[in-house]
């Protein structure tokens, strides 16, 4: 799905040879640094460097990453990602783990009254969601994978007001995703569908750009309220899964607030017909409760 070579390149490509302190030549033909030059400002020797874009190196040292990751300015998210790729496991292929959903941690879906809540894999799969985040999105949220819906639909697109910003934070995720679970088959099939069916899809994830996304702001444009201006803020479950909490409100006194009482009254939408790649369920006007999976047994206090 990622390797270290393909990030080595996409990186090197984007660094201006300016801001390395190399003299600008009309004439040059690269787009970005040569690969001499990055193996001159890191330190290493161009044979070394040119084996590591070839994949024909394994395992760099911390030290050579570290050098590698300031002289293609790296940011934080990058840095470790390289390192990720770098170092990755022999073991053989296996499958992710399994979120757990405890009772207590669908009870907070349940809290969050006044605000869009849901509960995502490390795939971008909806696990669970509160009332209002069904409301939001026209549909049953449970199963919707998000990437899928982004990409493949139509009302997705309809949906996110800022729809190639989404597309970006999308792809950024599931290069993350890649990078901590390089044997999730899942996954790598996931990729794989999207790539066969969006052009854009298949441009962006040629970038290999890491894009970790923990807050910001998130548009949508909702058929029955309009223009929704919501913050959200992404919680990482204390776990080694990759599952996320969102969080997406809007303050007190602000149109989005108001837009969001307003969806609340409409009451719950209708269950989805068909799969997911197919449009949202109607609205309809008996208030229903949050659907969300099945909670399994009590956790007696287990903090897993």
């Amino acid at each position: 799905m990622d390797d270290l070579a393909d990030f080595l390149r996409t990186r090197r490509a984007r660094v201006l040879p300016e801001s390395a302190g190399i003299p600008a030549d009309p004439r040059r033909r690269v787009s970005g640094l040569r690969r001499e030059e990055v193996a001159h400002l890191s330190g290493v020797s161009v044979d070394y460097y040119v084996r590591l874009e070839q994949g024909r190196a394994r395992r760099p040292s911390a030290q050579v990453l570290d050098a590698l990751a300031r002289t293609l300015r790296l940011d934080e998210a990058e840095r470790a990602h390289l390192h990720r790729l770098a170092h990755r496991p022999t073991h053989a292929p296996r499958r992710a783990s399994a979120v757990r959903l405890r009772p207590e941690l669908l009870r907070v879906l349940d809290l969050v009254a006044d605000a869009p809540a849901f509960l995502i894999d490390h795939r971008l799969t909806v696990l669970a969601a509160n009332r209002l985040a069904d409301l939001l999105y026209g549909r049953p949220l449970q199963g919707l994978n998000i990437a899928r819906h982004v990409f493949l639909t139509e009302e997705g697109r309809a949906l996110f007001a800022d729809w190639e910003a989404c597309t970006l934070d999308t792809v950024g995720h599931l290069r993350l995703s890649a990078g901590h679970h390089p044997d999730d088959p899942e996954l790598a099939s996931l990729i794989g569908e999207l790539a066969m069916h969006s052009e854009r899809f298949r441009r962006l994830w040629a970038r290999a750009d890491v894009r970790p996304r923990t807050h910001g702001r998130k548009a949508y444009h909702h058929s029955l309220v309009g223009q929704l201006e919501l913050h959200q803020e992404n919680f990482a479950l204390p776990d080694t899964t990759g599952a996320e909490l969102i969080v997406q409100s809007a303050a007190p006194g602000t149109a989005a607030h108001d837009s969001l009482r307003l969806l609340a009254g409409f009451g719950a939408p209708a269950p989805a017909q068909g799969d997911e790649g197919e449009g949202p369920g109607r609205i309809t006007a008996r208030p229903q409760p949050r659907r969300g999976v099945r909670p399994g047994p009590p956790s007696n206090g287990d903090p897993r």
